[in-house]
């Protein structure tokens, strides 16, 4: 089951479907890049003083704005865990919350280096 887990996190940004989404135009993946890892870190804050509290609308909320983002950079691992996230806190259910966030920042953690290497190495 181990092996499963990690090998459904090999790649975790679909790079031919995040520059067709950008229609290989590398200044606009770059800035893209840069709205996200400027706002990443006060919507994981968010998400993190949200779970704590078990304010689970606010649990909804963030969830649902990182995945849009974390789907909008073809990450389908790191939206997923978003979408968790989401979903919990929609339906109210306090019960995994805690994992799930571990999973969301698990899958950022190894998602934005990859993403961010590939970014500088692209060239126009």
């Amino acid at each position: 089951m181990t092996e499963t887990n990690d090998r459904s996190l090999e790649a975790t940004v679909n790079f031919p479907e995040l520059l067709a989404r950008v229609d290989h135009d590398y200044e606009f993946l770059r800035e893209l890049f840069g709205i996200f890892q400027q706002q990443i870190p006060s919507l994981l804050q968010s998400l993190q003083e949200a779970v704590a509290a078990e304010n689970m609308k606010q649990v909804e909320i963030t969830g649902h704005t990182l995945k849009g983002m974390l789907a909008a950079l073809a990450a389908p691992h790191a939206a997923a865990a978003a979408a968790l996230l989401e979903n919990l806190g929609r339906n109210r259910d306090k019960i995994g919350l805690e994992d799930a966030l571990a999973r969301l920042k698990y899958a950022l953690a190894v998602m934005v280096p990859e993403l961010q290497r590939f970014v500088s190495e692209v060239r126009p």
